[in-house]
């Protein structure tokens, strides 16, 4: 990197510093009170609260937020984390573990505390930003309507970003470590509701009727017998089926069966075989079985693919940020962060967790996860020089 860029990277690290122990406290609230998705209003508020008077904020996308540093006119780069808990009841033993059936278990709550730890200390450096910030405190990353796609279509799009980037911390990754890998990352996503229609009867008279159970019962099989015969086996493909439901009684059976499933893949000719090979197995097995099959697919967030020369100059400075490049990491993992593609350059890095002071390694959307405060710094020293990175010199 060119020494202007080094030297900016040491200032806005040093009053990123500064401002973390505010952070941890910050994180620790927003730990103990998550909002699922699209009701995040108390989540949005005590950002705002936070950044008052540190930033310019719009609101966008209903419960999200926007927070510009530096200059009114030219590009941002827009650094983005979440605002949205999961549909989980905590398992930890944390003081500040959150009481109900929600759940920040993906990290957010890190990456919110982070960047308006970043925020505020670029806010103190305003002259000498190489570009403007943008902070994007997304609302809906977990579920349907996907706020990325909301903000990709809207608010962030009027923002013409000249590059959007992230951090999210992963618990199989060495703490000290940042995954930072150019190409595809993530997978592209897809839902897909499948529903057998049957004819009712009797148990004891199977042949008066037509069973939809057994009949999606072979469409499960089959789906994940198939997937890997439609698709390169070079590429990186996943077929899930997480529902399966029909029926009332064991003596009975039903008019309909249902599942639900998830296509993950690399690559867009392998989403598209995908896509294609759900029809075929639905349609086709359940007609076998004198049934009707309907599979409606849902369609979700694309590949997440990396910009090469944001990545290049990220890990030029991890070494600034007391950080190191983790082994090269991609997964079929997904994340509607894939949608900023569409307006601009982006990157996201995985901030490593695995040895972290006081850290037990649970899986992403697991009761137990809950990243040290620690993990706050880290985070935030990520998003810096993504930012930096992104904004070039």
């Amino acid at each position: 990197m060119a020494r202007s860029t080094d030297a900016r990277a040491a200032r806005l690290l040093a009053r990123l510093q500064q401002e973390l122990p505010r952070a941890v406290e910050l994180r620790q609230r927003l730990h103990a009170a998550p909002e699922l998705a699209h009701e995040e209003r108390l989540t949005s508020a005590t950002i705002a609260g936070e950044l008052h008077g540190a930033a310019r904020l719009t609101t966008a996308a209903a419960t999200g937020l926007l927070a510009r540093v530096g200059a009114d006119v030219g590009a941002p780069v827009a650094v983005r984390a979440e605002l949205d808990g999961l549909p989980i009841e905590e398992r930890t033993d944390s003081p500040f573990s959150a009481a109900g059936e929600t759940m920040h278990a993906c990290g957010h709550d890190v990456h919110m505390a982070a960047l308006i730890a970043l925020v505020r200390a670029a806010g103190t450096l305003q002259e000498d930003l190489p570009a403007p910030l943008l902070a994007v405190f997304q609302p809906s990353e977990e579920a349907y309507p996907s706020g990325a796609r909301q903000l990709a279509d809207a608010e962030l799009a009027t923002a013409q970003p000249r590059a959007v980037v992230a951090a999210h911390i992963h618990p199989e990754l060495a703490w000290g470590t940042v995954a930072l890998d150019p190409g595809v990352i993530n997978a592209a996503s897809d839902s897909v509701e499948i529903t057998v229609e049957g004819a009712p009867s009797h148990g004891a008279y199977p042949h008066l009727g037509r069973d939809p159970i057994l009949a999606i019962a072979q469409v499960v099989v089959a789906l994940h017998a198939e997937a890997g015969r439609r698709t390169n086996p070079l590429g990186a493909t996943v077929l899930n089926v997480g529902v399966l439901e029909g029926g009332g009684a064991e003596n009975v059976i039903p008019t309909r069966a249902r599942a639900r499933a998830s296509l993950r893949a690399h690559r867009a000719e392998d989403r598209a075989a995908l896509r294609e090979m759900v029809q075929d197995v639905v349609h086709g097995i359940a007609a076998a079985h004198g049934c009707r099959g309907v599979a409606e697919l849902i369609a979700g967030e694309p590949a997440l693919e990396n910009d090469d020369q944001i990545v290049t100059r990220a890990r030029a400075l991890l070494d600034a940020a007391g950080l190191a490049a983790a082994p090269e990491w991609r997964s079929c993992g997904s994340d509607d962060f894939a949608f900023y593609g569409e307006l601009a350059p982006i990157a996201m890095g995985f901030v490593g967790l695995d040895g972290a002071p006081g850290f037990t390694v649970r899986p992403l959307h697991h009761p137990q996860l809950l990243p040290p405060d620690e993990a706050v710094g880290a985070v935030a020293r990520a998003q810096a020089i993504l930012y930096l990175a992104a904004a070039g010199d």
